[in-house]
């Protein structure tokens, strides 16, 4: 016996008052480095699935043997307070997590989480590997027995990552790819292509007669024939029986060296052919397992995992591994936000030498790690405004890049989109073939030069890319001379050292270059950068305020702010908060135009790669109530001299101020603010286009979603005389089906669940217009035939700014987007440019092979067997 605290029991009461047995007293207190959560920082806790017992003595024991990881993480925290969750995986199926939390079940009071389903588990405990799903799909595997394999399948897919390759074949009398684009090849296990899988599997249908060489044969072909990840590859049979002769097949392409592992899933209750099943396992070192329900289904699969650890284990290598990117998602219902989070895992094992041979995996330890504190790696500050950096994997999937973007808006929920740790390099950076000869380019932003550096052999790594410009002002001044607040950035490091959390970033930073505080760790060369920049700019406030003492602020003016690329901000308002029209502008909420650890604001990243001594106006987006009023206020970076230009109304005439990609800055119509001139005045933006003023370019998104179409069928009613055959038949074959004894084993009853929502949108690639003015084209007039009228209009550059004047006469819809949401199939098999990890384990001399599952017994009803004897005595007395 051995007590721990289960962190789903843990502060609960029975009816009397009494700690529940597992539970107790388990204090919590709100942390604000787990966002706020409850926590435990003195002890860690367990979480075990419902499917697992929790006093199984394999687990107890487990736990007992991990105890000593609990004094491990808190020292591991204290030495480091910058480090998040710290957690390890048993193979037996339970978590220990630190700090220790309460956990919440799902609305069906099941706890779900199973570590072992996790990317970190199967990544730490496994090596790259190439995956054959091979489906029986023959006329025997109809009802419960499909279902069962389907889930089966999308079990297995959900194991693999993004350095394994996969295929699906669904074989009867023939062979059938279940993706007939796929056909003869791997493709890399992505998300999406995960995804595109399991919706092709729920199409399977049952049909034929099964023939499992062929099948057997064209996997073998495949395997042996396609570079996928180059380290372990396994064919996975999912049948409900094989009768062929397949030893032929063994022996052509897999014996003597057993290279490919086979591993074998016997589905339904029959056990028939249970031991030529188990015959092709144990003699391809795989594993064998039966699967007579759907809940069986979960822990069978994982048994192939442990399978492939064993070269891996024998070897003592403790292999390191980075996950993609993924959102902080098991704890969203008590969290405030959703953090893009990566985690660095290795695996744990027995070293006993009687079981070497055996290779016991005894889990997987761990630690999450938020991006956000590795992209503090490389502050944005000393890489400029065109500057920026992201983080990339081994297989050119984005963890963290400045357009990234993997939220989107369902109604007024952000949900994390089905493919945002899946976003390839080249969805979001333009490609550079680097070819010889010179070229001319209108680009959308100024040159980037980017830099990659191959520090180690990791499972990612981070890629530098600055702009233009070598040189900055830097100067001595006194910390004396700054008093302005610190805004969105980073300055010195307050967590660390719990006595440094009462100070702000003002405060630590003053303390730190006053010699007060000399372990504070700070930006010292980002604090220098800001006092400079205070003491410099100090005049131009003292300017703006004697403009308000002495009335001569320009009717209209709402705001004058300035800032500079080391984060100060100097802001003073001319009206009041309830007189301005753009309430959220430079406040808290107004992330965009606000600098941030991660980004300069917008304003200011327009203004540098603008003409140094122009002006570059731009829409405030304000999605307050007052939005449509945009028109009454413009945020400019201007000196206080400049003037806006006033838009009279004048009948039949229309006047618009457009920017310089065609969006309407200042109209007499509200609505129109914001919008773009080709839908509000169709034909003379075709005009302007014609003219050479315009110039239209393609842009696309990789990262959009579409509405999803939903295919539906339906046929005519059959006759009626066709109906009842149907009922009699299935009546009859129901009765020649139905077991009685099935009523005493509740384990053959599965609950009904409702139907899987779908969501309304999906991911898909985009194609739109773009629109750039060309500033060489000052001045432009033309005449437009308007159906049975003619109108006239007039554009004119307004100088040393980003806008034009248009007047017109009457107005046209265009519609300028398109959309092409089409998957194609060469997309989602292209071999991507890719770095296969550097370590595989598939092979070790000393590996026991012949541990490969068992045969289920068929289990004996003790009552039913004790009432057939009672029975059998009475009546052989009576008798």
């Amino acid at each position: 016996e051995f007590d721990y605290y289960n962190s789903m029991l843990i502060n609960t009461v029975d009816e009397d008052g009494n700690n529940v047995e597992l539970g107790g007293e388990f204090a919590l207190e709100e942390n604000e480095h787990f966002n706020n959560m409850p926590v435990n920082t003195l002890q860690s806790d367990i979480q075990i699935p419902t499917n697992v017992y929790n006093k199984d003595p394999n687990i107890l024991n487990a736990i007992y043997n991990s105890e000593a990881l609990n004094d491990v993480f808190i020292l591991n925290f204290q030495k480091d307070p910058t480090l998040t969750w710290q957690y390890f995986g048993s193979s037996t199926g339970f978590f220990r997590i630190y700090p220790g939390i309460k956990w919440t079940p799902d609305s069906n009071g099941v706890a779900a989480f199973d570590c072992r389903n996790r990317n970190w588990y199967i990544q730490a405990a496994t090596s790259p590997k190439d995956i054959i799903i091979m489906v029986d799909i023959s006329g025997s595997m109809k009802g419960l027995k499909m279902t069962i394999a389907k889930h089966t399948i999308n079990t297995i897919l959900d194991t693999l990552g993004e350095n394994d390759f996969v295929n699906v074949i669904a074989y009867t009398d023939y062979v059938r790819y279940v993706e007939p684009c796929f056909k003869g090849t791997l493709v890399q296990a992505d998300l999406d292509n995960r995804e595109h899988f399991k919706m092709l599997v729920e199409e399977l249908h049952v049909k034929g007669e099964a023939k499992i060489k062929n099948a057997m044969k064209e996997s073998f072909k495949i395997l042996n024939e396609v570079c996928g990840s180059m380290c372990n590859q396994a064919i996975m049979l999912i049948t409900d029986g094989a009768m062929e002769d397949f030893e032929s097949v063994f022996e052509e392409f897999n014996w003597p060296d057993r290279r490919v592992r086979v591993f074998t899933y016997l589905i339904g209750r029959e056990m028939t052919f249970a031991q030529n099943t188990k015959w092709i396992a144990c003699n391809n070192k795989g594993y064998y397992t039966h699967i007579s329900t759907l809940a069986d289904v979960q822990e069978n699969v994982m048994e192939y995992l442990h399978v492939l650890s064993r070269p891996m284990v024998i070897n003592h290598d403790h292999d390191i591994i980075w996950t993609e990117a993924y959102m902080d998602t098991l704890f969203t219902t008590k969290a405030q936000s959703l953090l893009l989070m990566t985690s660095v895992a290795m695996p744990v094992f027995s070293k006993k030498k009687e079981t070497l041979s055996h290779g016991i995996l005894l889990g997987v330890v761990g630690s999450d790690v938020p991006l956000l504190e590795v992209m503090k790696l490389a502050p944005r500050y000393m890489l400029g405004a065109h500057g920026y950096a992201f983080l990339i994997t081994n297989n050119g999937y984005i963890l963290a890049h400045p357009d990234l973007r993997p939220l989107y808006k369902d109604g007024k929920k952000l949900k994390p989109k089905p493919n945002y740790n899946s976003v390839d390099l080249s969805e979001v950076e333009w490609e550079d073939t680097e070819e010889k000869g010179s070229v001319s380019l209108c680009l959308l932003l100024n040159a980037d030069v980017q830099s990659v550096s191959p520090l180690c052999l990791c499972s990612f790594g981070m890629v530098l890319t600055r702009g233009p410009g070598q040189l900055m002002f830097m100067g001595n001044v006194s910390v004396l001379d700054f008093n302005k607040p610190l805004f969105l950035r980073t300055y010195c490091e307050t967590d660390i050292d719990p006595g440094h959390r009462k100070y702000s970033q003002l405060q630590a930073a003053i303390r730190y270059l006053l010699g007060k505080e000399p372990d504070l760790e700070c930006d010292e060369v980002l604090l220098q950068q800001t006092l400079f920049d205070a003491v410099v700019t100090a005049p131009l406030e003292a300017y703006w305020n004697a403009l308000m003492l002495n009335d001569r602020v320009e009717p209209g003016l709402e705001t004058a702010f300035l800032g500079t690329r080391a984060g100060l901000m100097r802001i003073v308002r001319y009206a009041g908060v309830e007189t301005r029209v753009a309430k959220r502008f430079l406040t808290p909420v107004d992330k965009d135009n606000l600098y941030t650890i991660d980004h300069f604001p917008l304003w200011y990243r327009l203004a540098v790669e603008n003409t140094p001594g122009s002006f570059y106006y731009y829409p405030v987006n304000d999605k307050g109530p007052l939005s449509r009023h945009l028109n009454a206020k413009r945020h400019v970076e201007k000196p206080e001299n400049s003037h806006f230009l006033l838009l009279l109304p004048v009948q039949d005439l229309n006047c618009f101020l457009v920017d310089n990609n065609g969006f309407i800055l200042l109209s007499k119509e509200r609505n129109e603010v914001g919008r773009f001139f080709g839908e509000v005045d169709g034909s003379v933006m075709a005009s302007l286009i014609k003219m050479g003023m315009y110039k239209k370019v393609s842009l696309f998104d990789y990262q959009a979603m579409c509405k999803n179409s939903h295919h539906h069928a339906s046929s005519a009613r059959p006759l009626l005389s066709v109906s009842i055959k149907r009922v009699v038949c299935v009546f009859v074959r129901f009765l020649l089906d139905f077991n009685l004894c099935g009523l005493w084993h509740s384990d053959y009853f599965v609950d009904a669940h409702k139907q899987k929502k779908v969501d309304a949108l999906q991911p898909c690639d985009t194609a739109y217009p773009g629109f750039m003015y060309d500033s060489s084209v000052r001045e432009a007039n033309s005449l437009i035939k308007c159906g049975r009228c003619q109108k006239m209009f007039v554009v004119q550059q307004i100088p040393d700014s980003n806008l034009v004047l248009v007047v017109t006469q009457c107005c046209v819809f265009l519609n300028a987007s398109e959309h092409n949401a089409t998957v194609k199939c060469n997309r989602m098999k292209s071999q991507k440019v890719r770095r296969r990890p550097e370590s595989c384990h598939a092979y070790h001399p000393k590996e026991n092979a012949k541990e490969c599952g068992g045969a289920s017994a068929i289990s004996l009803s003790l009552s039913l067997f004790s009432a057939a004897l009672l029975v059998s005595s009475l009546l052989h007395r009576w008798t």
